[in-house]
């Protein structure tokens, strides 16, 4: 078995990878690995370090979580050191319905692996529904329906039997057999929880890929995408008047956070926390994913108006610390589209804007 930093194709019983470990004479030109197996293969969804700066593809049930609408726009280059390696782009809009109690949302991604050699693109549909347990607690629930098309530029990719072990060059054929197809459509479906303490704490929980569509090129039944489960929760604690909620802008506010997530056999550990004060903020995660140490990651945001922009940067601690890191950028706008008397009628959850 093979895990790479969350983002792999897994085979249970794998044949020669797709992998390129091409060395130049003074420099390595570049290291991509792509495992694409005969067996069981499993793909893992990409992922993204301001976790709530991607609010709907944390978790469906965040649509519609804040008071305005908000648009989101999120890009991130994963080990830019190894020729693009994971380079991704995520659009979303989503807004509450105060009439219903409810919120709707729509996200638009695309995926690029090795340089584009395989491309992920993906459309979503959100809802979510509001509930006023009692005076302090809040429950959204949201479901999500989701198109994906993965696409296979098989001429862009080398195979180890392609490389001559003596000069590096590529210089031979390939036995491997091309795939009867390079485009897979799918439709899958998604499902979370967000409970929510006034303004003083939150947890929640998302079940992505219910329904596990098959992702194999060679017509494999078993080949499907497993459910990736996510828990996160946090606490908002104001240093300036020494208690639990109130997120004044004017104060310094702190807000520790925890987010697991498991896909398959990959599980990660995500613990840090952001210290804002308007119009700044900056965080500070740790990334471990059980079997060795991932990343460090810092962040800083500003907010200007409505308008909110990130900037983070994960330091590579784990066996792949040559790969560059990876740089992520977020830019928000939130734009409120009711008049004050018909603004939501159940208050909105409390998390992070990064």
């Amino acid at each position: 078995m093979f895990l790479k930093k969350g983002r792999n194709i897994v085979g249970s019983k794998p044949k020669p990878s797709l992998a390129v470990h091409m060395f130049g004479k003074f420099r390595l030109i570049s290291i991509f690995i792509l495992l694409v197996s005969w067996g069981v293969t499993r793909g893992q969804d990409a992922q993204f370090s301001q976790f709530y700066a991607n609010p709907l593809y944390l978790n469906p049930a965040l649509a519609g979580a804040t008071e305005c609408a908000r648009t989101n726009l999120n890009y991130r280059n994963q080990w830019r050191n190894f020729n693009n390696a994971y380079v991704t782009y995520n659009l979303s809009y989503d807004q509450n319905l105060p009439g219903i109690n409810s919120g709707f949302g729509v996200l638009v991604m695309s995926d690029r692996q090795g340089d584009g050699a395989l491309t992920r693109t993906s459309a979503s549909l959100f809802y979510s529904y509001k509930l006023q347990v009692s005076d302090p607690i809040v429950i959204n629930f949201g479901v999500k329906g989701g198109y994906y098309q993965e696409k296979l530029e098989w001429d862009k990719l080398i195979f180890a039997d392609q490389i001559n072990p003596t000069t590096g060059e590529i210089d031979n054929p390939t036995a491997e057999t091309r795939p009867p197809k390079n485009n897979i459509s799918v439709v899958d479906f998604s499902a979370g929880a967000v409970l929510g303490y006034y303004d003083e704490w939150f947890v929640g929980v998302a079940v992505d890929h219910l329904t596990q569509p098959s992702l194999s090129f060679y017509d494999n039944p078993d080949s499907k995408l497993p459910m990736k489960i996510t828990a996160h929760g946090g606490v908002t604690i104001n240093l300036t008047q020494g208690m639990l909620g109130n997120d004044d802008p004017d104060d310094f506010i702190l807000q520790p956070n925890i987010l697991y997530m498991q896909q398959d056999n990959f599980r990660q550990l995500n613990a840090g926390l952001y210290l804002k004060r308007k119009p700044l903020v900056v965080g500070a995660w740790f990334r471990h994913n059980f079997q060795n140490p991932d990343a460090f990651i810092a962040l800083v945001g500003f907010t200007f108006n409505n308008i909110r922009f990130g900037y983070s940067y994960d330091v590579t601690v784990s066996k792949l610390s040559g790969s560059g890191g990876s740089h992520e950028l977020s830019l928000a706008w939130d734009f409120c589209v009711y008049s004050d008397a018909k603004r939501r009628r159940i208050r909105a959850i409390n998390s992070p804007s990064f």
